[in-house]
């Protein structure tokens, strides 16, 4: 009876204990925050206990309504970024260590990012120095010639580097454009992929896929072609309806089932917001059977109309893949990208149903490149940038779009060694400030029998200028409701990640 009064105790001091706020990590307006813990520690946890009068702003956590799983945070190793990267470890091993750390490295209480997510182009794109394809060969219908060697050599270097950091990020891949002499304008920048090549196209994507497992490179996903309605003659590009893509992507499918990889998803579209009620649609419409589900793009439309999608096809996944110089963005203005970042890509991104966040390059230098010869992507105000800046003296720095996904990915990391990434649920924000939080609530069941489940939030304060648009900004005082109980936060202007457990 003592035995069990004491296990009986033990369990009850456990779930005292569980509801209570230790780690908050913070991103703040000014930068006198980066992605640092800032407490509050064993030592002065904040209680959830008996409510009280809730706050000008009150966070309410509906535990019981629970969503999709993330994926993950991340961004795109194109050619540039695995050049700038494996040229800092030709200058500086150490920093280039230090880096991949912060940015893949997924252990608990770290500080750093953890991206799960790394999208791969299979042949060129405009950041790559010259236009290439796996096989070079004209007319070579049986693909005798295919040549994973034709990549870049750091290409493969640096996933491997990545991997030994995180063996289990989830690898995207997918192609800017079929070899040229597969399509009608003879060359991968624009054009159409001839209708007789369709079969042939499918068995190269497959080889693909082959060529990466024997590098010991096993993806999570394969998409059929980036961006599909985008006909660029400065760049490598294709332009599909979505009757073509289904029936690359059937024929694709069969292939991967009958050889070894029918637990890789097929992903279709990768393209805008705008169109989501269309192209997606009528692409699983005509070919249901073959893709896990779609991805989306932010430069044209709102993150909003992804929903149209949604409604049609609510059984099949959603992804953000791809963002850079979105609406809203500027790379010139370091907390109006924080905040768009944050609330556009992260928080109402999974709201509208994605499963993961991308940036586009993950890394480049410090004139945002390098860039393939007269390719015009990086023609707009503020040019192009990676999530990091790769400087010629063997330093780097970390741009505003990391910290936004370092918060973001730290509330769905998975908390065990193998155990399941967060889920979303429901929350909600009401009182007379409810209007300067954006709110995101994650749910991380554990990898571990009888351990308490991870709650996370992630909130943004935007209230930081006065009526007439001056800068002024505001700490909000908030309130958290959860299961019957209440706890106080005051959230300065930023991004705030904070977790506790039940």
């Amino acid at each position: 009876m003592y035995f069990l009064s004491v296990a009986l105790l033990t369990i009850l001091a456990r779930l005292a204990t569980s509801q209570q706020i230790f780690d908050v990590y913070q991103t703040t307006h000014d930068q006198n925050h980066l992605f640092a813990a800032v407490g509050p520690g064993v030592a002065s946890p904040i209680n959830f206990d008996v409510p009280g009068a809730s706050a000008s702003a009150d966070i309410v956590v509906d535990e019981t309504t629970i969503h999709q799983a993330i994926a993950g945070y991340g961004a795109s190793l194109t050619d540039a970024s695995a050049s700038v990267l494996n040229g800092l470890k030709t200058v500086n091993k150490d920093k280039y260590q230090e880096l991949l750390n912060k940015l893949f490295d997924v252990t608990d209480s770290n500080g750093n990012a953890g991206l799960t997510y790394l999208r791969v182009p299979l042949g060129a794109t405009d950041f790559s120095a010259n236009v290439w394809s796996f096989d070079e060969t004209n007319g070579d219908i049986a693909l005798d010639h295919f040549d994973a060697n034709n990549a870049p050599a750091e290409l493969f270097f640096v996933i491997q580097d990545i991997l030994s950091v995180n063996p289990n990020i989830k690898i995207h891949i997918l192609p800017w454009s079929p070899p040229g002499w597969m399509k009608d304008s003879g060359t991968m920048k624009g054009g159409v992929l001839k209708d007789d090549y369709q079969d042939v196209f499918a068995n190269y994507l497959l080889k693909c896929l082959q060529a990466f497992k024997d590098k010991g490179i096993t993806a999570y996903a394969i998409a059929i072609q980036n961006e599909p309605e985008n006909n660029n003659d400065s760049l490598p590009s294709t332009v599909y309806t979505a009757a073509k893509e289904a029936a690359v992507g059937k024929a694709l499918r069969t292939l991967m089932d009958k050889n070894g990889f029918n637990n890789v998803k097929l992903i279709g579209y990768e393209h805008n917001w705008d169109h989501a009620a269309e192209y997606p649609v009528h692409l699983l419409d005509a070919a249901p059977d073959a893709f896990a589900g779609v991805s989306f793009h932010c430069y044209r439309g709102t993150v909003d109309q992804m929903e149209d999608f949604y409604e049609k096809y609510k059984d099949k996944e959603i992804y953000m893949t791809d963002s850079e110089e979105c609406t809203g963005t500027s790379n010139t203005d370091w907390w109006a990208d924080v905040k768009w970042t944050t609330q556009i890509l992260g928080i109402d991104a999974t709201k509208h149903h994605a499963m993961s966040s991308l940036y586009w390059n993950l890394a480049l230098d410090e004139n945002g490149g390098p860039q393939l010869d007269g390719a015009s992507s990086c023609e707009h105000e503020g040019g192009c940038a990676g999530l990091v800046e790769v400087k010629s003296d063997g330093t780097y720095m970390l741009r505003q779009q990391y910290y936004a996904l370092a918060q973001l990915s730290k509330a769905i990391l998975p908390k065990d060694a193998g155990g399941p990434f967060g889920k979303r649920i429901g929350v909600s924000v009401t009182g007379d400030q409810s209007w300067a939080l954006v709110v995101g609530a994650f749910l991380t069941e554990r990898g571990v029998a009888n351990e308490p489940s991870r709650y996370s939030l992630v909130v943004l304060n935007y209230y930081d200028t006065d009526s007439t648009g001056k800068a002024d900004p505001h700490d909000v005082e908030a309130t958290i409701s959860f299961k019957g109980k209440q706890a106080k936060y005051t959230f300065p202007v930023g991004v705030s990640t904070l977790f506790w457990y039940a």
